[in-house]
């Protein structure tokens, strides 16, 4: 398959997962008043439900499975808890310089790559709309905080490091995806009852609570993961790296069409930023034609 469609089959793919991912913020608004980590062990058992319906998903080797599981899994572990250490908006901050992680991380795990000024533009433009966007323009990072930023910093570094090392694992299928899902799901339970939870708060929870983990399964703790495993394989991470910084701005979008959040100058400044890092990442030709490990290097 020619390179450049293979690109952009990659972004669209990127696009799908990022448009999905726009939703959790809209989604979680909804259910402050349940545990994260119920809700993620919920959610995460039925966006892998599928692997159990598809053996092959599950023939991959323990270096693949323990990568795909401390993304998944390892991320949200982090994140979560960087929001109990620290505030919230400065936590998220910190947490959204994954994407220019990604870019940054790009020549040292995967060969073929390097960064362009082009790149590094788009990436920055990017992180000060998230930066915008997140913090409306009020930050204020206190250093007694400093172990839960620690911790969102962590999750940024997870998640941007198990999206790279797809592309350096022995070849494995999309459809495993799920298995990390599923396992990741058994584990958020696991802390959900070694926290305090217990089966009582499953009975709690209302028929419009079990809609929306439901949705959140689907979409964005499910669908979505499979979409950004597909365009990290198939596109190009700088490029995706910028791109990503549309989530916070379309979950913002979300937030001011259903929830009632106020349009700033400030967020209209942030959704230029970011657009135009994105524009700026996904223009131009690559300098290399980047080496796409998995295909070579298959399972014995």
């Amino acid at each position: 398959m020619n390179a450049t469609f293979q690109q952009k089959i990659g972004i669209l793919f990127a696009l799908t997962a990022i448009l999905i991912w726009s939703s959790l913020a809209l989604i979680s608004t909804h259910l402050t008043h349940v545990p994260s980590f119920l809700v993620l062990g919920i959610a995460f058992l039925i966006g892998g439900s599928i692997s159990l319906f598809r053996p092959q998903a599950w023939r991959i080797r323990l270096i693949t499975l323990f990568v795909g599981v401390a993304g998944i899994f390892g991320y949200h572990l982090l994140y979560f808890k960087a929001f109990t250490l620290a505030p919230a908006v400065e936590a998220n901050l910190i947490n959204y310089m994954w994407p220019l992680l990604i870019v940054v991380l790009s020549p040292l795990l995967i060969p073929g790559y390097r960064l362009t000024t082009r790149h590094i533009i788009a990436a920055t433009l990017g992180l000060a709309g998230a930066a915008l966007i997140v913090t409306e323009g009020k930050l204020n990072i206190q250093l007694e905080f400093f172990p839960g930023y620690l911790l969102a910093l962590g999750a940024a570094f997870i998640w941007a490091v198990y999206s790279l090392l797809t592309k350096r694992l022995p070849a494995f299928g999309t459809d495993s995806v799920g298995v990390f899902c599923l396992l990741s799901g058994v584990l958020s339970l696991f802390i959900f009852f070694l926290s305090g939870g217990s089966a009582g708060d499953f009975q709690n929870l209302a028929t419009a609570d079990w809609m929306l983990i439901t949705i959140a399964g689907i979409g964005p703790l499910g669908l979505a993961f499979y979409c950004w495993d597909s365009a990290i394989k198939k596109g190009d991470p700088r490029i995706l790296g910028s791109l990503a910084y549309l989530t916070p701005m379309l979950s913002t979008l979300n937030l001011l069409l259903f929830a009632g959040k106020r349009l700033t100058t400030i967020t209209i400044i942030a959704m230029v930023l970011i657009i135009g890092g994105a524009i700026t990442g996904s223009s131009g030709n690559n300098p290399v034609e980047p080496v796409h490990l998995p295909e070579s290097d298959s399972k014995e």
